[in-house]
C-alpha cells in the first residue's frame, strides 16, 4: 500500500492505493461530536453531466486544503458532498443519445424518457466523484447528496410552498431568455454573449399625416435596427424626448412598412441619440429593453415567433419561415418597395445557449417568478454587517450592486427532468392548488380531473437550499444543529448571484440565520500567456491528464501555488515542470534521511540532545514558517502557503540544514552529536510532511508512513504548532555562515568552476562575532562551500587570489588551481563580443522611430529590457575580464 522511498518519485505506483486506505479508515467522516468544535463546508454540486475540469480541479484543491487543515486542526470537520441534476444539461445529453437511435423524448413520453435519465444517471452519474476522488478530496461520501434524492425534493417541495404561501412566487407573463431548441426559458448563466461581427440596417417608416390620416409618400423617419424581421411586431417608434432633430414629431404616428400598420412615435430617456439614426423600432415581445418600454407606455405586445423561432400568424405574408430565413425575406421586400435606406457593419452582442449554441430569443411568456425584493434585503445587511464576510472584499461590491437591482427571479423550466412544479389545476373549474403533495381532487369544486403543472423548477431553485438541505431540512436534525451554519464556501465569481446571494437569501428566510461564515471566491484559471482558456482556442488543460501524468499531488500543489486572491492565475507547463521537481526533492532527501536513521529517534529524549547552532537555527526557521503558514490559511493566502512550505523545505532544509547535518552524520566523532543530528533530520522533516500535508496529501502520507512515526495516519495527526521556544542569536550566526557561503558560490558560479572541485579560501574581518562565529562553524563552511583549506588572513596581494567581500568580511580564493586563465580569458571574450552584437542590435532598434511608433507597446518594453539585460551582463563580463588580466599579470 505504501511505496518504499527508493527509486525516482512515481506516485502512480501509491495514490490509489492510500486514498483506498483513507476510506477503508473512515477517515473523512465526521459524525455528531459535541465536544469538538465543528468545522463545515459543502461542496459546490458539479453537474451530474460533468468531467472533472481545471477549474474544479482548483476549486476543489482549494476545498480539501483548507479541510484537511481544519481536520488536523483538532476540529471535527466535515466536507459535504453532492451532485447537480443539472436539468437543461442532463436533459440535452440524454436527447442526444437518444437522437442518434432516431428517437426523440416525444417519441417515448415524459415518463419513459425521465427512466432513460435516470438510466444514463446510474451509469455515468459518478464520473465526477470518481475524478474528484483521484485529485484527493476528503469528502464526507457517506453524505453525498443528489439534488433529485427523495429527500431532497421533499425540500424543494416545501421551500416551493412557503414562499408561495408567503406570497413570494407568482405566476404572470414576462420576458425570458428562450432556447429554441432546448424549448426552454434559461438563467442569465446559461446564456453565453458573444461579439458577433453583424449589420445595422436603417429602414424608413413613412410618417402618416395628422388630417387625413394618409400614409406620406415624402416624410418618413429613419428607424436602426439589427433585427430587421422583428419590426414585424413592431407596436412603436422611440425617439430620446432630448433629441432636437425630431422635437417636429411629438405625437406623430407612422405606416409600420410590411405589417399594414400604423404606430405612434413615443420619446423615451433610454433610446441612445448616438445609436444609428437616433430613432429606434419598439418591439415589447422580443427585446427586453422594448418590454419595459413598452410597459411604460403601455404598448401592445405582438408575438410574432413560435416557441421554435418561426415567424407565426401575426407575421402574416411572413409565417412559417424560420426568424433567419425571415430576416432575408424582411430585407429583400423591403429594399424592393424602397424602404431600406442603408446598411452599415456592426459588432453586436450575441446570446446563446451555452447547452447547445442555439441563439437565445427573448420571449415574452407564462413563467413562475420569485419575488426577490423582500429576501434581498436582510442578505445584503448581512454581508453589511460581517456576518458573512466575502474575500477578496472587491467582489462585495458587485454583489450590494446586483442585490440592490434584483429583478424577480424566474424558476419555472420548460423541461421534463427536474423537480415537477407542485402545483395542479382543476380540468372542470381552472381552480390553481399549491400542495405538498398530489391532491385527491379539486378544492373547490371536488372534481378528480387535476393536472400537474408541466414544468419543472429552475436547477438554482433547488441549490439554493444546498447548505441545510444536505443536512437534513425540513426536518430538524442533530447535524443541522451542530454543522449549521457551515464555515466557508469556496466557489467562482460566476455564481456569486444565480447561487450564493441565493443561498444567502434563502438561508436567513428559512433559517433565519446566515449559510455560511465566509465566501472565498477563487480565481479563474488562464493559461501562460493570460488567456481565458476554451476549447476553440485550443489551451484547455485536462486536470485528469496531469494526474496520470505526473500525480495529484503535484497538480494540486502548482494550483495552490498560483492562487492569489483577486488575481488569475496563470497555469503553464514551466509551474508544473516546477512542482514536479520539488515533489522528487521532497522524495529525495526523505530518502536520505531514512537511510541514516532508525526507529530509535522515537526513543530520544529532549535531554539527550545536543544543540547546536544549526539544530536552533532550523527550530526557528520552521517555527516562523508554522506561524505564517497558519496566518495564510486562515486568511486564504494559498499562494504565500506554498511559497514558504517550498523556501523553507528547498533551501532552509535541504541547501542548508541536511548539507550541514552531513557533517556531523560522517565525520563528528562524538556520538551524541551524531545522535542529535539524526534526531533533527527526523524531527524537522515529520514536522514539515504534517505542514505540507493538507497541499500535498498522497506525498506526505506515504513518505509519513515510511518514517518512524506515531499514530495510524498522517490526515489524523495534529497539524504542527508555533512553539513558544525562540533561538534568535542561532539566526544571526546562521546568516553569517550564509551570507559568506553565496558569495563564494556566486564566484564560483561566474568563472565556472567545476561544482566539485574544492578550493582555497582566506577570510579576513575585523568583526569578532564574524570571526568567532566563522571559527566555531570552520568544518560546516568548508562543506558547504566546498572549501579545501580555510584560513584568515589578507591575501589581496598574493598571485591567484581573487578578492571579493561580503559585509565586512573580506574573502580571497585561490583560482589558479581550478581555473585555466588563459582559456577563461578567451572565453570571456568571446561572450563579451556576443553580448556586443545583441547590445547593438536592441540599440539599432530602439533608435528606430518606426519601431517605436508601430510596434505595440509591450513589444518595445520587451525590447528595452532585452537592451537593460544585456548592458548588466556586459558589465559583469568586463569585471570578471579585469580579473583574470589582473592575475595573469
Amino acid at each position: 500500500m505504501f511505496t518504499k522511498i527508493e527509486g525516482s518519485y512515481s506516485p502512480g505506483g501509491f495514490e490509489k492505493d492510500i486514498y483506498g486506505f483513507w476510506e477503508q479508515k473512515n477517515y473523512f467522516h465526521a459524525s455528531v461530536d459535541t465536544k469538538k468544535e465543528p468545522y463545515c463546508m459543502v461542496i459546490p454540486p458539479p453537474n451530474v453531466t460533468g468531467q472533472l475540469h481545471i477549474g474544479h480541479a482548483l476549486n476543489n484543491s482549494l476545498q480539501d486544503v483548507m479541510i484537511r487543515y481544519k481536520r488536523m486542526s483538532g476540529y471535527h470537520a466535515c466536507w459535504i458532498p453532492g451532485v447537480d441534476h443539472a436539468g437543461i444539461a442532463t436533459q440535452n445529453v440524454v436527447e442526444r443519445y437518444l437522437e442518434k437511435k432516431g428517437i426523440s423524448r416525444y417519441d417515448l413520453g415524459r415518463e419513459k424518457f425521465v427512466q432513460e435519465i435516470w438510466k444514463w444517471k446510474d451509469k455515468y452519474g459518478d464520473r465526477i466523484i470518481y475524478q474528484l476522488k483521484r485529485l484527493g478530496c476528503s469528502c464526507d461520501w457517506s453524505r453525498q447528496r443528489f439534488t433529485l434524492d427523495s429527500d431532497y425534493t421533499q425540500a424543494v417541495t416545501k421551500e416551493f410552498n412557503l414562499l408561495y404561501r408567503d406570497k413570494l412566487i407568482y405566476r404572470g407573463k414576462y420576458m425570458v431568455n428562450w432556447c429554441p431548441r432546448c424549448g426552454t426559458a434559461v438563467s442569465d448563466i446559461e446564456v453565453e454573449h458573444i461579439q458577433k461581427k453583424g449589420n445595422l440596417w436603417d429602414i424608413k417608416y413613412p410618417l402618416v399625416d395628422q388630417n387625413t390620416q394618409e400614409v406620406s409618400q415624402k416624410e418618413y423617419i429613419v428607424v436602426s435596427t439589427t433585427r430587421p424581421e422583428t419590426m414585424l411586431g413592431d407596436t412603436a417608434v422611440a425617439v430620446n424626448p432630448k433629441d432636437k432633430r425630431y422635437a417636429h414629431l411629438r405625437g406623430r404616428k407612422v405606416y409600420l412598412p410590411l405589417a399594414d400598420r400604423v404606430i405612434p412615435i413615443i420619446e423615451d430617456a433610454f433610446v441612445d441619440p448616438e445609436f444609428g439614426s437616433g430613432a429606434v423600432k419598439v418591439t415589447p415581445a422580443h427585446d427586453p429593453n422594448d418590454f419595459e418600454m413598452g410597459k411604460r407606455h403601455q404598448l401592445e405586445q405582438v408575438n410574432i415567433f413560435t416557441p421554435e423561432a418561426v415567424v407565426n400568424e401575426n407575421g402574416k405574408a411572413y409565417q412559417g419561415l424560420d426568424r433567419f430565413e425571415a430576416r432575408k425575406k424582411v430585407l429583400q421586400d423591403l429594399d424592393q418597395q424602397g424602404f431600406l435606406a442603408e446598411k452599415k457593419d456592426h459588432i453586436s452582442s450575441v446570446g446563446k445557449c451555452s447547452r447547445c449554441d442555439t441563439i437565445v430569443e427573448p420571449r415574452v411568456s407564462l413563467q413562475w417568478f420569485v419575488a426577490t425584493k423582500k429576501l434581498a434585503e436582510p442578505a445584503i445587511e448581512a454581508v453589511k454587517k460581517g456576518n458573512i464576510k466575502i474575500v477578496p472584499a472587491k467582489w462585495e461590491k458587485i454583489y450590494f450592486n446586483w442585490m440592490e437591482n434584483i429583478r424577480d427571479w424566474c424558476i419555472s423550466r420548460q423541461l421534463w427532468w427536474g423537480h415537477r412544479i407542485p402545483v395542479w389545476y382543476c380540468s372542470q373549474c381552472g381552480q390553481v392548488m399549491v400542495s405538498e403533495t398530489v391532491p385527491a381532487s379539486c378544492s373547490k369544486c371536488k372534481s378528480s380531473q387535476i393536472n400537474q403543472d408541466s414544468d419543472v423548477l429552475d436547477t438554482w431553485f433547488s441549490s439554493c437550499l444546498w447548505p441545510f438541505a444536505t443536512l437534513g431540512w425540513p426536518k430538524d436534525t442533530p447535524q443541522q444543529d451542530y454543522f449549521f451554519p457551515t464555515d466557508a464556501l469556496v466557489t467562482a465569481h460566476d455564481i456569486i448571484f444565480f447561487w450564493v446571494a441565493r443561498m444567502i437569501m434563502m438561508s436567513l428566510y428559512f433559517k433565519k440565520e446566515v449559510p455560511f461564515r465566509e465566501v472565498f471566491i477563487n480565481p479563474l484559471v488562464n493559461d501562460a500567456s493570460g488567456q481565458k482558456m476554451s476549447k476553440s482556442k485550443g489551451n484547455v488543460v485536462d486536470p485528469m491528464e496531469i494526474i496520470d501524468q505526473h500525480g495529484a499531488d503535484v497538480l494540486r500543489f502548482t494550483l495552490c501555488s498560483l492562487t492569489t486572491p483577486g488575481k488569475n492565475l496563470l497555469l503553464g507547463d514551466d509551474k508544473i515542470e516546477g512542482t514536479k521537481n520539488f515533489a522528487n526533492k521532497c522524495w529525495n532527501a526523505s530518502k536520505f534521511v531514512l537511510s541514516n536513521i532508525d526507529s530509535d529517534v522515537l526513543e530520544v529524549k529532549q535531554q539527550d540532545l545536543n544543540l547546536n547552532m544549526w539544530d536552533k537555527w532550523i527550530l526557528s526557521r520552521l517555527n516562523k514558517t508554522i506561524e505564517e503558514v497558519h496566518a495564510c490559511m486562515e486568511d486564504y493566502q494559498f499562494s504565500s502557503a506554498c511559497r514558504m512550505l517550498y523556501h523553507f523545505f528547498w533551501s532552509d532544509y535541504c541547501d542548508w540544514f541536511i548539507e550541514a547535518s552531513k557533517v556531523r552524520i560522517y565525520y563528528c566523532k562524538d556520538q551524541r552529536d551524531k545522535k542529535t543530528a539524526l534526531y533533527m533530520l527526523w524531527h524537522i522533516l515529520e514536522n514539515y510532511l504534517r505542514l505540507l500535508h493538507p497541499f500535498m496529501p498522497f506525498l506526505t502520507e506515504n513518505i509519513w508512513q515510511n518514517l518512524p512515526h506515531k499514530g495510524e495516519s498522517i490526515m489524523v495527526a495534529s497539524y504542527p504548532k508555533k512553539s513558544s521556544k525562540s533561538y534568535p542569536q542561532a539566526e544571526k550566526q546562521a546568516e553569517i555562515l550564509f551570507g559568506i557561503t553565496g558569495q563564494i558560490r556566486k564566484v564560483r558560479s561566474e568563472l565556472n568552476i567545476n561544482p566539485s572541485a574544492k578550493i582555497k579560501v582566506n577570510l579576513s574581518t575585523t568583526d569578532k562575532t564574524t570571526q568567532k562565529t566563522v571559527q566555531n562553524n570552520q568544518r560546516y563552511l568548508q562543506n558547504l562551500a566546498r572549501i579545501s583549506e580555510l584560513g584568515f588572513e589578507k591575501s589581496g596581494s598574493q598571485k591567484g587570489y581573487i578578492g571579493t567581500h561580503w559585509r565586512h568580511v573580506s574573502i580571497y580564493i585561490y583560482i589558479l588551481d581550478v581555473v585555466d586563465i588563459d582559456v577563461e580569458i578567451k572565453r570571456l571574450q568571446h561572450e563579451i563580443d556576443k553580448a556586443n552584437e545583441l547590445a547593438d542590435k536592441s540599440r539599432k532598434k530602439m533608435s528606430n522611430p518606426q519601431f517605436l511608433n508601430k510596434a505595440p507597446s509591450h513589444i518595445v518594453a520587451k525590447e528595452k529590457n532585452k537592451l537593460d539585460a544585456v548592458a548588466n551582463k556586459q558589465k559583469l563580463l568586463l569585471e570578471q575580464l579585469a580579473r583574470m588580466k589582473n592575475i595573469k599579470r
